[in-house]
């Protein structure tokens, strides 16, 4: 299995590679198990990066949703 990507691109670049090798069907089985590993691996890592960013997003409009009448 390659080294833990840092970004969300790099990520999803090297989930995509992974895919790909898969589809081919050129891989032996036992390559193909490592692959589908580091794969899930590699969802899970974009996964967490779009929670998070989607948590960022949320957390930024929360001081417009509770702006009350009062405060304005």
């Amino acid at each position: 299995m390659s080294e833990q990507p840092q970004s969300y691109e790099q990520a999803r670049k090297r989930l995509i590679e992974v895919v790909r090798q898969l589809e081919s069907g050129d891989v032996p089985l036992s390559s193909a198990m490592e692959l589908w590993q580091e794969g899930e691996t590699l969802a899970r890592t974009c996964n967490d990066w779009l929670d998070g960013a989607r948590a960022r997003v949320e957390q930024s409009r929360a001081p417009e949703a509770e702006e009350s009448p009062e405060s304005r």
